[in-house]
């Protein structure tokens, strides 16, 4: 365990400390938490968490901590949790802990396995870390810190992800107390610029229950004062106080180095942070600024063997001058023989102040120095770093490859791409000779186009097999170059290039005879089977597919077999929905699993998850994706195209079963799901959001569009603008809407994607509520009612693959045709009793929407009793989801219709509608709208319509009135008070 340092006195943190103490608290009765800690640099993230740390201790908990570490591109996976480790493995009383937990311990003693078999552990090296934490709190309540997430490797981002949405935060079932554990993280929030990587997964986390954000603000000058005031021995002049607290802005670092230099003449003041840092330096001894610069060049932090070695100094000379720096405060001194810079800016202003051979000479003798101390924790990207900054190209090359297999033996694709990347950059600068043997640009071209693959980079993986392909001589080997094609090909038809695909693949198949049969052209053919589909040469790819999956069985090449099998499932007419389609997919699947290409796994897993959506088997489907996404982090691969779309699905079929809260507040498995791009994750809560009346959902829609946009960005963004123009009513603009994406969506043969039935569907819904409005206009509508139902049966009649649609197709033609016979004939029972039937496959919103379409139609035949039927089984939808337009467009009916408004109810309690009351409850709380929009996860404005909204329900005309009257109808139950 590690000690926890004391340093400068913490002014202006009371507030935040207190808050720490209580989650803390919170850990240490059962409650597991985690902090987020943001501030810009220097604010006191470091000594807020210090002195968090010094009380947790004080109060019996142990406490762990972890550092990220900033080396330019290079990404030392999983480091900080390493540091962790070597803590625990440094102390002898956690030694029967760490041998029962033999996945988290590889991270310490090396790899443990090699090749596919480690890249398939990070899932389990993921449990594994999880369950050794629950185990240390078993003993003892727990505390983990992090510090600088804004430099942590995307290994480390996914396993922190896995620990608080699936891990150690995860509450006990039946109210039974937790893990005794805490974990608080800081990272610099002005270094997150908008396509930082640690973005995304903060936006993820934050919305978890047992995670919250503090922001650490620029402290006010009176704190800054005191905090001056306590840093001096002497007393400083009021005027010198002052000046200080001016220059300082509120940032105690600033403040702290500012007062460190103030006994230097005022002219020699520097008016920026480095100089400061500088002068302070400067006013060592020249071998403690030796040290100290032969420490920058290390990092953050610097073991006192490495050191020692590095600026050959003998012992006594070497401890003196850290003994100076220490004492000067420039070095804090850590646990197990390390010494750290104590605020990052201090290294870097040391570091910037290196002469450039000086830099280079450091660099290198730290790499010389890191290839006899190789460690579990990627020792190779460090060296690769020290080369190519001390221009040793050779051994930085070799390094970086050596980087990239251990990059890939631990499941992370990402540093595998940037390590590729950098061995691609300096390639052309090494001399043949000393280039690794057996390498060369195609290949390593190729590689990097993998990694990016599975990173979910698919436009990067396009670009690099594109420079792959320029790369080849006209004297190539025709199996590597037609490797490159049938690469591409694959890379394209993942971002829909599919002609470009085709022709690709075709010249693949073309560069290698069949005869004799080779693996490479099994996977050729694969591949083109793959591309003539989607270019409509169905017959040229069965034919090919049959002819090579023979060929892949002859030759034993099982993954390839695997891919063409599921090719065949499509085109041999069985389709993916049936027991016959299911069964060659399982069979794929398992030929796929044992000769360990997770990237046909994974497409086998998806067409199996959504045969059973489109079958409307929805929890099943649901148990597919997860085991597709389980599977997924064996191999690394949760930021890939299937996982992707199987984390889709996943969200989906939560929205289907109506199961709202579970997607809008964030409590899914994050860990799985690696990806955060586009529609695939912003798609079911958007859709959720729209329907609860978030009148951001369509901003937040059309903001897709305006980035890259891939097939499912388009289709989301489609369904949201399509739906949200409907809501509002404006058929004109539902209707461009659901022209413009069926136009975006529609493959280059012209055949319709399947979710035109929806957009069709959408769009006739607004355009005869315009006929209902309107009825002079109806003869404009007729012809786009006409064109739309024609589009819904065309898409219906003809899904993937050519076949019918299934029972989710089936349900919105359903209620296409019957809002088309609404739009040129009026309502009819009939037709939406139809719509309601066929949305009972698990369409919960979908179908209440019908409903209220039937309650409709059945009260033009003055229907009452059966319409009210109707309208109660809208009602409890409705507020079971909190789909608060759907509940208004009921009322509006009802009144319209002479009927009792809140039937089944009593008094304005039942008017009001469940997300009116969450936000009820939060105003007796006395919260402003943007805090009941952040409680709530909606935007201020949409909160401010249901505070409206409520005050006329209410019949009152203040906030404080409807509180009151709340309390006084029990709409709400007074708060408990808490104990002084």
């Amino acid at each position: 365990m590690s000690e926890i340092p004391v340093g400068r006195p913490l002014v202006g943190r009371g507030a935040e400390l207190a808050r720490l103490d209580g989650v803390l608290e919170r850990a240490r009765a059962g409650e597991p938490r985690a902090v987020l800690i943001a501030g810009d640099a220097g604010v006191g993230k470091t000594r807020t968490l210090d002195e968090a740390a010094a009380r947790a201790a004080g109060a019996g908990t142990a406490v762990l901590t972890g550092h990220c570490v900033d080396l330019g591109d290079v990404g030392l996976p999983y480091l900080p949790f390493t540091e962790i480790l070597g803590a625990l493995s440094a102390d002898g009383r956690f030694a029967d802990v760490l041998a029962a937990h033999p996945e988290a311990g590889r991270l310490l003693g090396g790899d443990g396995a090699s090749g596919d078999a480690a890249r398939s552990g990070r899932l389990r090296l993921f449990e594994d870390m999880a369950a050794l934490f629950a185990a240390l709190a078993e003993t003892a309540p727990l505390l983990l810190v992090l510090e600088d997430l804004h430099w942590a490797d995307q290994s480390s981002r996914d396993l922190l992800r896995f620990l608080l949405s699936r891990g150690v935060l995860q509450r006990s079932a039946g109210g039974a107390p937790g893990h005794r554990l805490a974990l608080l993280a800081s990272y610099r929030a002005d270094d997150l610029h908008r396509r930082h990587p640690l973005r995304p997964l903060l936006a993820e986390l934050v919305r978890l229950p047992s995670v919250e954000r503090l922001e650490l603000r620029p402290l006010a000058d009176a704190d800054v004062a005191r905090l001056v005031r306590a840093l001096r021995d002497r007393p400083l002049p009021e005027a010198a106080v002052r000046r200080i607290v001016d220059r300082a802005e509120g940032n105690a670092f600033y403040a702290e180095e500012l007062v460190a230099a103030a006994d230097l003449p005022e002219g020699g003041l520097p008016s920026g942070l480095a100089d400061v840092l500088l002068i302070r330096f400067e006013r060592l001894s020249g071998t403690a600024q030796r040290v100290l610069r032969t420490a920058a060049v290390a990092g953050r932090r610097v073991g006192h063997d490495l050191l020692r070695d590095a600026v050959a100094l003998p012992e006594a000379e070497l401890e003196e001058a850290l003994r100076e720096a220490v004492g000067h405060r420039i070095l804090v001194a850590g646990s197990g023989d390390t010494y750290s810079f104590r605020h990052a800016l201090a290294r870097e202003a040391v570091y910037a102040d290196l002469l450039p051979g000086e830099r280079a000479r450091l660099h290198g003798a730290f790499a010389r120095l890191l290839t006899g101390r190789e460690g579990p924790s990627g020792g190779a990207a460090e060296r690769a770093h020290h080369y190519r900054e001390s221009h040793d190209l050779p051994g930085a090359l070799a390094a970086s490859l050596e980087a990239a297999d251990h990059a890939r033996r631990m499941g992370a694709p990402a540093e595998e791409l940037r390590q590729v990347e950098a061995a691609l950059d300096l390639w052309p600068a090494v001399p043949d000779g000393a280039r690794p043997a057996g390498a060369d640009t195609v290949t390593l071209t190729l590689r990097a186009s993998a990694a990016a693959a599975h990173a979910g980079e698919l436009h990067r993986a396009v670009a690099l097999t594109r420079s792959a392909l320029a790369g080849l001589g006209e004297d190539s080997d025709l199996e590597l170059a037609a490797r490159v094609r049938y690469t591409l090909a694959g890379n394209l038809l993942n971002v829909d290039n599919l002609s470009a695909a085709h022709a690709h693949s075709s010249e693949a198949l073309s560069l290698i005879p069949a005869d004799p049969p080779s693996p490479t052209w099994v996977w050729a053919a694969a591949t083109h089977v793959a591309a003539a589909r989607q270019v409509g040469e169905t017959g040229v790819a069965l034919e090919v597919a049959r002819r090579a999956v023979a060929v892949a069985e002859e030759l034993g090449v099982a993954d390839a077999r695997a891919d063409l099998l599921i090719s065949l499932t499509g085109l041999e007419g069985e389709g993916r929905t049936t027991p016959g389609g299911r069964e060659r997919l399982l069979r794929a699947r398992e030929l796929a699993r044992r000769a360990g290409n997770g990237q046909v796994e994974m497409r086998a897993l998806f067409n199996l998850a959504i045969g059973c959506f489109e079958s409307g088997e929805l929890r099943e489907c649901l148990q597919r994706a997860e085991e597709g996404l389980e599977r997924a982090g064996h191999f690394g691969l949760l930021s890939s195209l299937y996982p992707r779309a199987m984390s889709y699905l996943r969200h989906l079929v939560h929205y289907t079963l109506g199961d709202w809260d579970t997607l809008l507040d964030g409590s899914r498995d994050g860990a799985r799901e690696a990806a955060r791009g586009g529609g695939h994750t912003a798609g079911p809560a958007l859709y959720a959001a729209l329907a609860r009346g978030d009148l951001g959902a369509a901003d937040r829609a059309r903001a897709l569009l305006e980035g890259p946009c891939d097939w499912m960005t388009a289709l989301v963004a489609g369904i949201v603008l399509t739906d949200a123009a409907g809501l509002r009513g404006d058929a004109a603009e539902a209707v461009r809407r659901a022209r413009s994406t069926v136009d975006a969506l529609t493959d280059e043969t012209g055949v319709l994607p399947s979710a035109t039935v929806r957009l069709a569907a959408l769009a006739l819904g607004a355009v005869a509520d315009a006929v209902g409005t309107a009825p002079a206009a109806d003869g404009r509508w007729t012809a786009t009612a006409d064109e739309l139902v024609g589009l819904a049966r065309e898409s219906a009649r003809h899904g993937e693959d050519g076949l019918p649609q299934g029972p989710e197709g089936r349900a919105w033609l359903a209620r296409a045709e019957a809002e088309w016979t609404r739009a040129v004939s009026g309502p009819d029972p009939a037709a939406w009793e139809r719509a309601v039937a066929a949305f009972a496959y698990g369409d919960s919103y979908e179908r209440a929407r019908c409903r209220l379409r039937r309650a409709e139609a059945l009260l033009a035949e003055g229907r009452r009793e059966e319409a009210a039927t109707e309208a109660d089984a809208v009602r409890e939808e409705a507020d079971r989801l909190g789909a608060l337009p759907l509940r208004e467009r009921l009322e509006d009916l009802l009144r319209r219709g002479g009927m009792a408004v809140g039937a089944g109810g009593d008094g304005r309690a039942a008017s009001l509608t469940a997300r009116e009351g969450d936000v009820l409850r939060l105003l007796a709380l006395g919260h402003s709208n943007r805090r009941i929009g952040e409680e709530l996860f909606i935007s201020a404005k949409t909160a401010s319509v249901h505070v409206s909204r409520i005050l006329a329900k209410l019949e009152v005309s203040s906030r404080t009135e409807a509180v009151a009257v709340a309390y006084r109808e029990g709409l709400i139950a007074p708060q408990p008070t808490t104990p002084g």
